[in-house]
């Protein structure tokens, strides 16, 4: 017999439904409402079956032990280190696995935002299973949606854990969208290289030989996982600090040009300019006081 809940040291918040009805109706818990959450650890013969689905959108966090789903003919195995995202109304059974039982961590969500979110997570309406790229934020997340629901069910308690819950739903879309762990390290690694010393020059040929990867694939590695190439991210990590400069301090556009990796200050006056459709001096002089 599959056991919705109560194991031993355990968590649990539900939200009344006329409540869930209520706040569904007003802003800004009607664009995303966390609805229930909660926290299982090593959950014997934990599971549900739902003909029908849920009503919201249903997260599952593994943390420890072995977890698996079925959707239609599909089984779908939920080990450590990943999230099972199941889109509302989608029919499905879910459970702890019998030797190696599953500990979890878990949220229902609802709202006008929460398909769109969903959207780039799983792919038309069914399941999704994302490899998380950092397990302790997502846990973390979810730790504060419990705890703000544990402090009351006023306007204020939902509106923080919605926030949180936002959060975590984007999460999953950035580590949908950027891949695996495996695929995404290197670019990852790269691209702490490059906060480091973007003000140095940048070669993609070296970095991906140091990520040991063909200039190519890193390339597209690295697009996939930011939206741009190489060249494009370091213009903004550059512009970034350069906006700091011409705010913060009294150096010359020239010194900050160079110190921020362009040895010509015209040419790095026309790059802030296509960033920032002005130059150096008119941001600085538009950005002075409180």
């Amino acid at each position: 017999m599959l056991l919705p809940d109560g194991f031993p040291g355990q968590r649990l918040r539900v939200l009344p439904r006329p409540l869930v009805s209520s706040a569904l109706r007003q802003p800004p818990t009607a664009s995303l409402l966390v609805t229930d959450a909660g926290y299982f650890p090593r959950a014997a013969n934990h599971g549900r079956r739902r003909p029908e689905g849920a009503d919201e959108a249903v997260v599952i966090i593994c943390t420890d032990g072995i977890g698996r789903c079925q959707v239609a003919d599909r089984t779908t195995v939920v080990a450590p280190g990943h999230a099972l995202v199941l889109p509302p109304r989608l029919a499905h059974t879910y459970w702890a696995d019998p030797g190696n039982p599953w500990t979890i961590w878990w949220l229902h969500a609802a709202g006008s935002q929460v398909p769109e979110l969903l959207s780039v997570v799983t792919e038309g309406g069914r399941e999704g299973l994302i490899e998380l790229h950092d397990t302790y934020r997502a846990v973390s997340t979810i730790d504060d949606a419990i705890g703000f629901l544990e402090r009351d069910e006023t306007l204020p308690s939902l509106i923080s854990a919605s926030g949180v819950g936002w959060a975590l739903l984007a999460q999953l879309a950035a580590d949908a969208v950027g891949g695996g762990r495996q695929r995404t390290e290197p670019i990852r690694q790269a691209q702490e290289h490059l906060r480091r010393n973007f003000a140095k020059p940048v070669s993609v040929t070296d970095l991906a030989r140091t990520a040991g990867l063909s200039p190519s694939h890193f390339s597209t590695l690295f697009r996939a996982a930011t939206g741009g190439g190489v060249v494009e991210y370091t213009k903004r990590l550059r512009m970034a600090r350069a906006r700091e400069l011409l705010i913060t301090s009294s150096r010359t556009i020239a010194d900050i040009a160079t110190a921020v990796g362009y040895t010509d200050a015209f040419y790095f006056s026309r790059q802030f300019r296509t960033v920032h459709r002005c130059s150096p001096s008119d941001y600085r002089s538009g950005n002075r006081g409180a």
